[in-house]
């Protein structure tokens, strides 16, 4: 994934996680958090939740520093068997099809949505 950010710097930066079960049709599951991402990337102690879904990217990604952000946000090569073992073994997800969903917000005003689909089997 690579997200262009065109107004740079990047300093006043929310995101609200959606983690969605397919029971027909996707369905709210477990955990819906709005985090101010600035704050976050500062100390990720401050959310349990996010900071699991942020320890599942953050060693594949440019996104390991906090605000402000001046340049493009970059998550590639992240190998299927480790987020296999962190949503298996570390929490243990039922199997089924997911799609976790990131709104980010930039000085309140809806900037990007990202959407990640997998299935857990």
């Amino acid at each position: 994934m690579k997200f262009k950010l065109y107004q740079l710097p990047v300093n006043n930066l929310k995101f609200n996680l959606v983690l969605m079960k397919r029971f027909n049709g996707y369905k709210p599951f477990l955990y819906n958090i709005t985090v101010n991402a600035c704050k976050f990337f500062a100390n990720p102690k401050s959310s349990p939740v996010a900071k699991f879904f942020y320890e599942s990217v953050v060693t594949f990604s440019n996104i390991n520093h906090s605000c402000p952000y001046n340049h493009d946000i970059i998550v590639d090569k992240v190998p299927v068997e480790f987020i296999n073992h962190r949503f298996t073994q570390i929490l243990q997800f039922p199997e089924g099809d997911y799609l976790i969903e990131a709104y980010w917000y930039r000085s309140g005003s809806p900037i990007a949505v990202a959407k990640v689909y997998g299935t857990l089997s």
